[in-house]
């Protein structure tokens, strides 16, 4: 394994969790560039795909409570993996699901699964940081972006190839596997300190804080500015600024390829302006550019502003996550579900919202999310530079 012969063990652990990130982004990405296809198997209409979409939402709530039993049973490490493999088998029984019914329950464990590789993978990012004095979590959610860059190349490419769903995603299944593979052999194998580990053990459930609950409200609103962009870019460029086929799913590529590039140097912007000042002009720039996007028409400035929104929210759910981390494993598990339930839950809310109006006003609502992120980076207690 090509992990072994990594002898710098920051970096072992680093590229080991970072086939975990890329692993969740593949997978969410590849079910959800099928969702056309889906709805013609089982015959849905656009309110029955909505429901889909808020299924697996429903089971990232569901998750809650049941992640840090089993962090605390099995730790990050194999949690982690068992939620790998877990998706992996779910995108293979979405593919082969007879009807609508099914296909919710299908979707509702995803969402489960989604929300336990989220925490999981985010506390061992987190421990990595700590452990290693070192910034990493930004290019870690890199590395998401980058699984749904691939997951949306390799799903034209097989849509070229076959209509098959389940090709696809036994396609896609090989690869999570072989990711899973390479996250195995270099995963941290504790979370915390010893000290921070006994101090744990001592302390029970508690309400959240004050902060943690801005915490949770920026996470939320951020993966819902996040999620909305991958599942409505296209149609709006489709159907509103009346962009060509061949060029619709380029709002996908420019919104991830845009934060890819980011998350690569945002390490850099928490080390030089502090984490709460990336965050909030970065949720600025998200909102300010879609805004543009939305009020100009046409294709070009929605493709500008949707590279502004790729940009500013590139940096967001990582600092929220090292803030949330810091504040122990309670806090941390809450804050990655409401980042789950964002991220899953959003979309749907903003078809709902351009069904009843119409899709500009769908992609308002994401911009107002990035201004709620920019007031709450303002009340939450951030590490200082340097600190």
């Amino acid at each position: 394994m090509y992990l072994f012969r990594v002898h710098d063990p920051f970096r072992r652990g680093q590229l080991a969790i970072a086939a975990l990130f890329c692993s969740l982004g593949f997978q969410y990405a590849t079910w959800a560039a099928r969702i056309p296809a889906i709805k013609a198997e089982l015959g849905l209409t656009a309110a029955e795909v909505g429901v889909l979409l808020m299924a697996a939402g429903i089971g990232a709530v569901a998750s809650f409570p049941l992640v840090p039993v089993l962090m605390k049973r099995l730790g990050s490490a194999r949690l982690a993996l068992l939620s790998t493999l877990c998706l992996t088998l779910l995108l293979l029984g979405l593919a082969v699901a007879p009807n609508y019914p099914l296909a919710l329950l299908v979707m509702v464990a995803d969402g489960v699964f989604v929300g336990c590789l989220n925490v999981a993978m985010n506390a061992q990012g987190a421990a990595l940081e700590t452990r290693y004095e070192r910034n990493t979590m930004a290019r870690l959610h890199a590395t998401f972006s980058a699984g749904s860059l691939l997951a949306a190349l390799i799903a034209s490419g097989m849509n070229a190839a076959t209509s098959s769903v389940a090709a696809h995603f036994g396609v896609a299944a090989v690869l999570l596997v072989v990711l899973a593979a390479v996250a195995r052999s270099g995963l941290l194998d504790e979370d915390a300190p010893a000290e921070e580990k006994e101090k744990k053990a001592r302390s029970t459930w508690s309400l959240p804080s004050r902060v943690t609950l801005w915490m949770c409200c920026a996470m939320a609103f951020g993966t819902v500015t996040e999620g909305a962009m991958n599942d409505w870019s296209a149609l709006y460029l489709r159907e509103v600024a009346k962009a060509s086929a061949e060029l619709a799913p380029m709002g996908i590529a420019v919104v991830s390829g845009m934060m890819v590039v980011a998350r690569l140097f945002a390490d850099g912007w928490r080390s030089r302006w502090g984490d709460g000042r990336v965050v909030l002009s970065g949720s600025a720039l998200a909102a300010a550019g879609l805004a543009f996007a939305l009020l100009s028409g046409g294709v070009a400035p929605a493709l500008i502003g949707f590279a502004c929104v790729g940009l500013g929210c590139a940096a967001v759910t990582p600092c929220v996550y090292v803030a949330a981390a810091k504040q122990g494993s309670q806090a941390l598990a809450l804050v990655a579900a409401m980042g789950t339930t964002g991220l899953l839950a959003g979309p749907p809310v903003i078809g709902f919202v351009a069904n009843a109006s119409s899709l500009v006003w769908g992609l308002a609502v994401v911009a107002g999310a990035a201004v709620v992120v920019s007031v709450c980076s303002t009340r939450i207690r951030w590490t200082p530079v340097g600190g």
